[in-house]
């Protein structure tokens, strides 16, 4: 619940009160109409195909704590009589920058610390570990919630006893991640590091670095950095009065030694504050890269790694990031199709190659927003599949015909044949690509067809 006032709630978003409602809180903020839940505060937005206005009096039926609309819209919904003891009405020129008002006003009401998360890759993992293995009521990003729509939502979501906000930040442009930063006010910024992700939009690495780098530009001063200890595209956006927390190989938190099965990491972590061993149930090492960055959040935080370790075997992952089903004949399927990029891909190859099995096969949507060179890095991704010894290799997607594949598709919905017609007993088969080729109807239709035995 959104413990403020309607009138501080019309304050925070610069909006006018056309109409009252009841004396209530609102329970959260959507700007989707069809997930109108009592008690929600509907904000409409322009969409692509129908402005959100034209929703808000069914948002309100549908027992909407209140709307945030255009002025025009507001004297619409009075006129008409949709507004009359049904719920507040607020009308704002530009609802947009109402929500995010009202989000940066329910963060300082919250009064907790604030953690911001941006990377070329990694996100959302190190997101996941972070609400796992803090040792306080965290609230975080959901889903996508990690755009300048999103992130105000995922704040507005968070209850009263929030003790800590992580909060995954998208960047595909300059000013982005500045703009979150003003909404959020974080006061730790992590960036996971830095790769050819959005060339297409930036163009070069230093572009890209200089962008995530907002970030860092955003914390206030008393604010701590958590950065690779090898990106030395960060270091001319580092000033001496930043504190900053290196993970990684020759950083503040680093991994000492660890073990894998391929399945499970045990790992014996250094930290600013002592040695300690942690139990991931997880196998992939691009993730327990992810889990330093984590560990060295919580050590900005001033979490003892002792309390961290001990919650570090109850880390989940949000759906289709690294998923290992299992299906009948003792075939597994690695569920790793939310996103893709040569970073990611590598590892998710790496990944693949450790699992015990007797064949390793590979679904690989193309990567999208690789700019000029996104043939050639196709290629190396494909070559790095053969050296690794997995095949067969089905390419999705006109770039996907660059991997050089031993089958091709032109879409998702095309792959679901080949791949099924592939399988055989004891394969581990990897299903990823870009977030646009769709490819979790390659894994939704092999495992409706083959059967899950659990995962």
């Amino acid at each position: 619940m959104i413990e403020l006032s309607p009138e501080r709630i019309a304050g925070a978003a610069d909006a006018a009160v056309v109409a009252r409602g009841g004396a209530g809180r609102p329970e959260r903020a959507v700007v989707d109409s069809r997930v109108v839940r009592p008690g929600d505060l509907f904000v409409a937005l322009p969409g692509e195909r129908a402005h959100g206005g034209e929703f808000a009096a069914d948002a309100l039926a549908a027992g909407a704590w209140g709307v945030v609309v255009d002025p025009a819209r507001g004297r619409h919904l009075t006129r008409e009589g949709h507004a009359a003891g049904e719920g507040w009405v607020l009308a704002a020129t530009e609802p947009l920058v109402a929500l995010q008002g009202l989000a940066t006003a329910w963060r300082n009401e919250l009064a907790c610390p604030a953690v911001g998360i941006t990377g070329s890759v990694g996100k959302t993992s190190v997101k996941d570990i972070c609400h796992s293995i803090l040792p306080m009521r965290v609230h975080a990003s959901r889903e996508n919630f990690n755009t300048e729509i999103g992130l105000p939502l995922a704040i507005t979501e968070a209850p009263p006893e929030t003790e800590a906000l992580v909060l995954e930040m998208a960047m595909r442009g300059r000013g982005q991640i500045a703009e979150l930063c003003r909404i959020a006010q974080p006061d730790v910024g992590a960036i996971t590091n830095i790769g050819p992700v959005h060339l297409e939009l930036l163009g070069t690495m230093e572009a890209i670095a200089e962008a995530k780098a907002e970030i860092l530009a955003g914390l206030h001063q008393s604010g701590r950095a958590v950065i690779p200890a090898d990106e030395e595209a960060l270091e001319p956006h580092l000033h001496e009065s930043l504190v900053a927390i290196t993970f990684g190989p020759g950083g503040d938190v680093f991994c000492r030694s660890y073990e894998s099965d391929g399945r499970s990491i045990e790992a014996l972590i250094g930290t600013p504050d002592g040695e300690e061993t942690f139990r991931f149930p997880f196998g992939e090492l691009h993730n327990l890269q992810n889990a330093l960055a984590a560990i060295a959040i919580g050590t900005a935080l001033e979490v003892p790694p002792t309390e961290m370790s001990q919650r570090a075997p109850g880390i989940t992952f949000s759906r289709l990031r690294g998923e290992l089903i299992e299906l009948p004949d003792e075939i597994v399927l690695v569920n790793d199709c939310y996103n893709a990029n040569p970073i990611s891909m590598r590892a998710a190859l790496e990944h693949l190659a450790s699992l015990g099995a007797s064949r390793r096969l590979a679904v690989l949507g193309e990567m999208l927003e690789l700019g000029e060179d996104a043939e050639q890095y196709h290629r190396e991704i494909g070559a790095q599949a053969r050296q690794l010894g997995i095949g067969p290799v089905i390419g999705v997607g006109e770039l996907g015909r660059e991997y050089l594949p031993d089958a091709w598709a032109p879409d998702a919905e095309a792959a679901v044949p080949l791949a099924e017609a592939m399988l055989e007993p004891g394969d581990a088969v990897l299903i990823k690509g870009s977030r646009g080729v769709g490819l979790e109807l390659v894994t939704d239709e092999l495992v409706a067809r083959r059967g899950a035995g659990g995962a």
